[in-house]
C-alpha cells in the first residue's frame, strides 16, 4: 500500500459520522423520557499492523482489500439487556444511510469459544471532495456483560497468540456462559420489577 493515510481516510470519516449518528439513538429515547436500548457506542479504524496481519492470515491482496475486509471500520453498540440487541438491530434495518449486506447472530448461536454478539456488515457512503466513496464497515451489538467477556478474551488471545491449554479453554467457555446467565438474570429481574410496578399502579387505581 503506497499511501495508508489516503486509503484509511474515508474509513476514519465513516467512524466519526456513525458514532454521532448511533449515539443519537440513545439521545432520542432519553429526550422523550423513554428507556434507551443503547447504553453507549464506540468505534475505531483497524490499526495498519492489524490490517496487514489479517491480510496475510486471510490471503487478501491489496487490490481486494476494500472489498474483502469488512471490519476496517468497526462500531460497537452496547446494550443493557439481551432483548435490547434485537431492538437495536430492528432500528438499524430501518435506516436509509446504511445498506446492510450480512447479519450474523452469535447471540443465540454463540461461537465455540463462547463468544456472543450480533454482527452487521454494511455498506456506507462517505461524501468526499472527489464525490461519494462507499466503504464496507461492521457494527457489533452486544450487552455490557458480553462486551466485558469479549474484551478480556481478546486481550488474552493477543497476549498468548490464541494458544490455550484445554482446561483454560473450557474455563473461558464456562465464564462466557456465566456472563450470559447474568444477562438472563438481569432481564428476569427487570421483568419482575415492571410486573410489580404494573400491579401497584392497578391497585392504586382500584383504591
Amino acid at each position: 500500500m503506497e499511501n495508508w493515510k489516503h486509503f484509511l481516510f474515508p474509513y476514519e470519516q465513516a467512524v466519526g459520522e456513525l458514532k454521532i449518528k448511533l449515539r443519537g439513538i440513545r439521545k432520542e429515547f432519553l429526550q422523550f423520557g423513554e428507556r434507551s436500548p443503547v447504553e453507549f457506542v464506540t468505534g475505531r479504524v483497524k490499526p495498519i499492523s492489524s490490517i496487514k496481519e489479517k491480510m496475510n492470515r486471510r490471503y487478501i491482496s491489496e487490490e481486494r482489500l476494500s472489498k474483502d475486509m469488512e471490519d476496517i471500520a468497526g462500531l460497537r453498540i452496547m446494550c443493557p439487556f439481551v432483548e435490547d440487541i434485537y431492538q437495536v438491530v430492528d432500528i438499524l434495518r430501518k435506516r436509509t444511510d446504511i445498506n446492510i449486506l450480512e447479519e450474523r447472530d452469535y447471540v443465540n448461536k454463540e461461537k465455540s469459544s463462547g463468544y456472543r454478539s450480533y454482527h452487521i456488515v454494511f455498506e456506507y457512503p462517505v461524501e468526499m471532495s472527489t464525490g461519494e466513496h462507499k466503504i464496507l464497515a461492521e457494527i457489533q451489538v452486544r450487552t455490557l456483560a458480553m462486551n466485558f467477556w469479549a474484551t478480556v478474551e481478546h486481550s488474552l488471545n493477543y497476549k498468548y497468540n490464541g494458544v490455550f491449554p484445554e482446561d483454560l479453554k473450557k474455563r473461558l467457555q464456562e465464564s462466557a456462559e456465566t456472563a450470559f446467565k447474568l444477562d438472563e438474570g438481569m432481564s428476569e429481574i427487570r421483568d419482575e420489577l415492571i410486573e410489580k410496578q404494573s400491579e401497584s399502579h392497578k391497585n392504586n387505581r382500584d383504591d
